[in-house]
Parts: C-alpha cells; sequence; structure tokens
C-alpha cells in the first residue's frame, strides 16, 4: 500500500509540438534538446525535486521513445524511489476500449487511479514545455493561506501577445474574478502558464463530471467549471524567467539568451540545479586553429574550425574551415570542412558533408509552412544528410538523407523545404 502524498505532481508530455517543425518529427517536444545538454523536460522535473515534490506521474502519448528512454526511472532526478517516483504514463487499452489522451485534462482523468493510489490532499498540474525554475512548494504555501481551491500560476506579458493565452483577472488579493481562455480582445495582460494547484476533491470531482466531454482540457473546461462554481480561485503571481519554447523563434531565442555575458536565465546556480540524464563521455578537444566565442560547448565535442555565438551539443565534430555562428548544433552532429553555418537549428545525429553552406542569400517567406519557418532561420531534421557543396538559404527545413538530386543546382533556395519520405513537417 503507497503511503499517502500531501502533493503530488502530474506533468503532461505527450504534445507533438508540431510549430517545432522537423525538429520533432520523430520526438515528443518535451524531449527536444536544450542548451546542449540537456532536454526540454528536464526543466519541470528538476522543479519538482528541488521543490520537495517527490511523486511525478509523466502522461505521454506522441512519439515517447526517447522520452521514455531519457527518463528511465529517474535516477538523475533522484525520482527512482519504491514510494512514490517518476512514473511514465502512456495511454492504455482498457477492457471496453482503447483512448488516446483528448486533452490535458482527459489525459488526467484517464489516470485517476494513479492519483488515488497516493490520496493526496493536492495535485500540481504542469506542462512539459517551458524552460523555467519555479519553487512549487512556495506556491503550494499561497494556495493553503489563501484558502483556495484552486490557485493558476501567471504571468504579466505584453498586452499585444495576450490573446494567446488564457488571461485571468484578479482582484487586490488576488481572488480571480474572471479567466477567459485565448481572448480575442483580452481583459488583461495576466497570462495563465498552464501550472495549476488544485485541492484533489475538486479536481476529482470536475474531471469526473466533464468526463463525456471531447478533447477535456483544463483552460476551456474544468478551470471555467470551477469558476462556475464559485471555487476559490486564486492567481499566483510569478515575475521569473519563464519561456515557452513552442516556435522555432522562440527555442533559438532562448538557447541564445543563454550564451549572453550576464544570462536572464543561469544553467549554473548552485541551490537550484537542473537535472538530467546523459552519458559520461570523454572531454572537449579544441584544435590548435580553433576560435571560440561566446559559446555552450558540450562534452566529447571536437572543434577545429570556428564557433561564434553557438549552442553546442555533446558529440560534435567541427571541422578545418568551417565557421558555426548564432547556431543551435544538437548533439552528435558531425559538420565537415570548410562550411559556413548561420542562424542555424541542427537536431542531433546529422551529417553535414565538406563545403556545405547554411543562410545564405536574401530571407523568403517559406511556401508550404510559412507560419512554422521564419526569422531565417534553417531547421535540419536529426539524422539528416547534407551532401557536399550544398547551398541552402534562409526560413528553409530539410529533413531525411538527402543526395544532390534533390537539390536545384546544388541549391535549395530561401523558403524552401525538402521533407523526404516518412518524415512530416
Amino acid at each position: 500500500m503507497n503511503k499517502k502524498k500531501e502533493m503530488i505532481a502530474m506533468l503532461l508530455a505527450g504534445g507533438q509540438g508540431s510549430r517545432l517543425g522537423v525538429l520533432t518529427t520523430n520526438v515528443a517536444k518535451p524531449a527536444v534538446s536544450f542548451g546542449g545538454v540537456y532536454r526540454i523536460i528536464d526543466f519541470p522535473l528538476s522543479n519538482c525535486i528541488n521543490s520537495g515534490i517527490d511523486t511525478v506521474g509523466v502522461l505521454t502519448q506522441y512519439q515517447p521513445l526517447q522520452l521514455n528512454s531519457h527518463i528511465g526511472i529517474g535516477i538523475p532526478w533522484d525520482l527512482d524511489r519504491n514510494n512514490g517516483g517518476v512514473m511514465l504514463l502512456p495511454p492504455y487499452e482498457s477492457k471496453s476500449n482503447t483512448d488516446w489522451y483528448t486533452g490535458t485534462a482527459n489525459a488526467i482523468y484517464q489516470n485517476l487511479a494513479f492519483i488515488d493510489a497516493y490520496s493526496p490532499d493536492y495535485v500540481l498540474i504542469l506542462s512539459g514545455d517551458h524552460i523555467y525554475k519555479m519553487d512549487y512548494e512556495v506556491m503550494l504555501d499561497f494556495h493553503k493561506k489563501q484558502g483556495s481551491e484552486v490557485t493558476i500560476a501567471c504571468m504579466p506579458v505584453p498586452m499585444e501577445e495576450a490573446s494567446r493565452f488564457g488571461i485571468v483577472v484578479s482582484d487586490e488579493n488576488h481572488k480571480i474574478k474572471e479567466f477567459e481562455e485565448k481572448p480575442e480582445h483580452p481583459s488583461s495582460n495576466l497570462a495563465s502558464m498552464g501550472i495549476y494547484i488544485f485541492d484533489y476533491p475538486l479536481l476529482r470531482e470536475a474531471l469526473l463530471t466533464l468526463s463525456d466531454q471531447s478533447e477535456c482540457d483544463f483552460g476551456k473546461h474544468i478551470i471555467p467549471y470551477c469558476h462556475k462554481k464559485n471555487c476559490a480561485m486564486y492567481s499566483y503571481e510569478y515575475n521569473g524567467y519563464w519561456k515557452d519554447v513552442g516556435t522555432l523563434s522562440s527555442y533559438w531565442q532562448a538557447n541564445m539568451e543563454l550564451i549572453d555575458i550576464v544570462p536572464e536565465f543561469n544553467l549554473y546556480e548552485e541551490y537550484w540545479k537542473v537535472y538530467t540524464n546523459h552519458d559520461i563521455i570523454s572531454p572537449q578537444y579544441i584544435g590548435e586553429s580553433a576560435s571560440i566565442d561566446k559559446c555552450i560547448i558540450g562534452e566529447g565535442s571536437e572543434i577545429y574550425g570556428d564557433v561564434y555565438g553557438s549552442v553546442i551539443g555533446a558529440g560534435v565534430h567541427i571541422g578545418k574551415g568551417t565557421t558555426v555562428r548564432n547556431s543551435i548544433v544538437m548533439k552528435n552532429v558531425r559538420i565537415g570542412d570548410d562550411c559556413v553555418i548561420e542562424k542555424s537549428i541542427i537536431a542531433e545525429d546529422t551529417r553535414i558533408e565538406d563545403e556545405v553552406k547554411l543562410g545564405v542569400g536574401e530571407e523568403a517567406v517559406n511556401e508550404q509552412f510559412p507560419t512554422h519557418y521564419t526569422d531565417g532561420l534553417v531547421t535540419i531534421g536529426e539524422e539528416s544528410v547534407i551532401p557536399r557543396g550544398i547551398s541552402v538559404g534562409k526560413n528553409t527545413a530539410i529533413a531525411g538523407v538527402t543526395v544532390l538530386e534533390d537539390y536545384d543546382n546544388g541549391t535549395l533556395r530561401s523558403g524552401g523545404c525538402i521533407i523526404k519520405a516518412g518524415e512530416t513537417s
């Protein structure tokens, strides 16, 4: 019999992250690499253990293989425990049918048995795809002090961006008077972060009551249900660093912020460590003719060229005469000699042969996915191959093993895509 827990966390990590394009073809968004060493899910998991939360259910669905392998039994986060710890919770087959998760709240509803096993007083709902540090214990103390039944973590956003979020209107005591899910004309700029603490009896009631609701979500269904019942609902205002890396531009920007002279988001604080699961590999090697400035360089990398303002993962090889600028290069990428890599995101296990140029020429709107591939970026999916001598323009995407014949006279012009059979956007 499991011991009762005061609060457990339910971490939603099943999202596809389609706006990250070819980066999420084969991996769930929370499993995408970040900062050279980490994966996005490392941040909420580290927040949990740093906040004293030792029981976490991780709800997976889309392309879970890398995510499952990364989390394992939770050893890096001290979540390998007999009572509690981390538990991966994919959709499963019941006696009556097999149900995919059809919304954030539906995913929790399908795992009520897991929550019931711990008889918690409170349940913390988290997203697995945000970069931030937060002490959830402080948020719980606020929840208790206010006599709240539902507490929503919120932060101010620019008014012109408010319509992208669930918007909260609170009084001077932080009591929520209104909640609007992605309103066309928002009443405030206080945005929900998708982080909630519920009194468990209320959450259970809401989930059971709305169980027949298709695509049941917290913002669209559970929060309005609680508000309509006149439950005690409060906003917990957070003013630290928080980044939703849901687009390629925001993902690239968040990585680049790590290498600022005084980074707004510090990965190296002793009192709030970010933990991850990574192999113990060889040290870095920097060649005698190499030049590096303002970069993060992962373990086991070999740098023979010039790297400026970039985030380089573990086990990367950068050849002689190659220049890499303002780019994210994930682990085990091999870049040949005499290449020019400008403002590119290159996913894991990709091979770029000699004399390749990425990010050249003038910008043009991407023809197939104009909202995905923007801001002059070149995006290369994992395990791709770029043959020798190819030039690639801006706002472009490549996925798969490409050959010279895939290109127009050795060029992928700005705004173009090469996505090989079996790959998606």
